[in-house]
């Protein structure tokens, strides 16, 4: 399966490198906004061809499906391009900057037939798999309560990106939707929203907690920070049991379920597994789907992503984050 890159930054550089090490893809393009920018990169991990434009990415044939890693501001113009080229699509997260255009890729990607996906690689981790398999199968019971947060201690000067409104700045986008889409997981769209936030003075959210609601009257309790390292940790807590994954939840190297009654369990990786092999099983999962021939995934289905846009969306609007352009 031949893979584009389109952007050179630090999860372009892992994601490549991951997908180097997998014998059925092969890297064949990458594309930056500079040439300077693509050549370093070709030349970095051997990549034949280099493009200092985006739409020549997207116009190159002789790739299968472009992975999109710019900032989250770009992706419904970088990812648009590329569907609109006839390209299949795996989007980096925040999906975009906003529901309304993840609706519009969505929509894009359905009318031409084109796979897209978001690069939720949490949802393609074994140990989350099992997780929810387990929960599905009522091990804790009916889930009553949702934890997980995800902070970094920072401090990021005014000029970095996670604190740049052009850019999607802010907790939220950029760590916030791990915590929510780990909620989602295990609970769906919430029916309520509730929030609050520290901003900064360029008017990012510098951290955030929310508190989502469900019509089975469970809750999901989050939060996100660029300015608290907190243990980025998380918890599902059922009526008859709970699950707890350790430091780095949304790649975790085990998990601990604890019920009612009995010894608590621990599942861990698989030896050959390491925790940052979820890009692969992610990677691994894009090219099942289009030697399948599917145009979406079920492990990161796109409804799902609208509705975790849609929660982020109503998370903004309470704590009162507007982006330029919006």
């Amino acid at each position: 399966m031949r893979w584009g890159i389109l952007a050179t930054g630090g999860i372009a550089a892992s994601f490549t490198a991951n997908l180097l090490d997998m014998p059925d893809a092969e890297v064949v393009a990458v594309a930056s906004r500079s040439d300077a920018s693509a050549q370093a990169f070709a030349e970095r991990f051997g990549i034949p061809r280099a493009y200092g434009e985006w739409s020549a990415l997207a116009e190159d044939k002789g790739v299968d499906v472009v992975y999109v890693a710019t900032p989250h501001a770009s992706h419904r113009t970088a990812a648009g391009l590329c569907l609109e080229a006839g390209r299949a699509v795996l989007c980096e997260k925040a999906f975009t900057l906003n529901a309304r255009e993840a609706q519009e890729l969505v929509t894009l990607a359905r009318r031409r037939g084109l796979f897209l996906m978001e690069a939720m690689w949490m949802y393609c981790n074994p140990l989350i798999r099992r997780m929810k398999a387990l929960v599905d199968d009522g091990a804790i019971g009916e889930v009553r309560t949702v934890q997980a947060d995800f902070g970094l201690a920072g401090p990021f000067p005014p000029a970095h990106r996670l604190r740049d409104p052009a850019q999607g700045g802010g907790s939220l986008l950029d760590l916030g939707v791990y915590p929510v889409s780990f909620a989602h997981l295990l609970l769906g769209e919430p029916s309520g929203v509730t929030a609050s936030a520290a901003l900064s003075d360029e008017g990012v959210d510098l951290q955030t907690g929310m508190l989502l609601s469900y019509e089975s009257g469970a809750h999901a309790v989050l939060h996100c920070s660029i300015n608290a390292g907190t243990p980025v940790t998380a918890s599902v807590t059922g009526s008859e049991g709970r699950i707890d994954l350790p430091n780095g939840f949304f790649f975790p190297e085990r998990f601990v379920l604890h019920r009612d009654g009995r010894d608590p369990e621990e599942f861990a990786a698989v030896p050959e597994h390491g925790p940052r092999d979820s890009l692969k099983h992610e990677a691994a999962e894009v090219m099942h789907r289009l030697r399948a021939g599917d145009t979406e995934s079920p492990l990161v289905p796109l409804d799902g992503t609208l509705a975790v846009m849609r929660t982020l969306d109503a998370v903004r609007e309470r704590i009162g984050v507007r982006y330029p352009g919006e």
